[in-house]
């Protein structure tokens, strides 16, 4: 009987793992140690939220290319200092060959910052409410690409939350993104080596 595609593959140590994660060198390390594991703090939670924007529309692949040009550019996605970037910041930012130069996500990100810095609770507090019982654990582990939602009643909810707030290029789709991301779900498949929940990341608390 033949296994349905899309299902955990082996890699190059033999251990199995999520087959996108295998697609290109730069994969390999970012599902092995970063993806869907447990992320905390407002400056790390707003860094994957506002690398998620810029992806829209284009391959995740890309960005992760760009990462490093990205924090260089936006002063480490530091909240503070997005949310005081003027228009002399966004000039440098779409001359700046290092990063993806779309004007509405370069001032979605500056926007972003001034709402984060403006919740009460912070951001990280506010995309956590929002998690799935033990990261996800609760749901059965999906047993191939095609298991995995793009976006989910949860991800619907924070994004419209996230737009109560002042948010923007934050659709459900992209909070969804996001959720994968920081390990508020646990969308390895099942075989994968990288499903079984690690110890949280935590990243300062408000990043301020």
């Amino acid at each position: 009987m033949t296994e349905p595609a899309g299902m955990a593959v082996p890699g190059p140590d033999g251990r199995l793992r999520c087959p996108w994660g295998l697609s290109a060198p730069e994969y390999l390390a970012y599902h092995d140690e970063e993806w869907g594991r447990p992320v905390r703090g407002d400056q790390a939670i707003f860094e994957r939220l506002s690398l998620e924007a810029f992806q829209s529309g284009l391959s995740w692949l890309t960005i992760l290319r760009k990462r490093e040009n990205f924090r260089k550019a936006f002063a480490g996605f530091g909240l503070a200092a997005v949310a005081a970037f003027g228009p002399d910041d966004v000039a440098r930012l779409l001359s700046d060959a290092g990063i993806v130069r779309n004007r509405s996500k370069v001032n979605a990100v500056i926007t972003n910052a001034r709402a984060a810095l403006a919740l009460p609770s912070g951001l990280s507090d506010l995309v956590w409410s929002y998690a799935d019982a033990d990261a996800g654990t609760a749901r059965p582990a999906p047993r191939t690409l095609a298991d995995v939602p793009a976006q989910t009643p949860a991800s619907e909810r924070l994004s419209a939350q996230l737009r109560k707030h002042g948010f923007t290029f934050t659709g459900p789709v992209t909070a969804y993104a996001t959720m994968q991301a920081c390990g508020l779900v646990n969308d390895h498949l099942a075989g994968c080596f990288a499903r079984t929940p690690p110890a949280p990341v935590c990243q300062n608390a408000r990043g301020r």
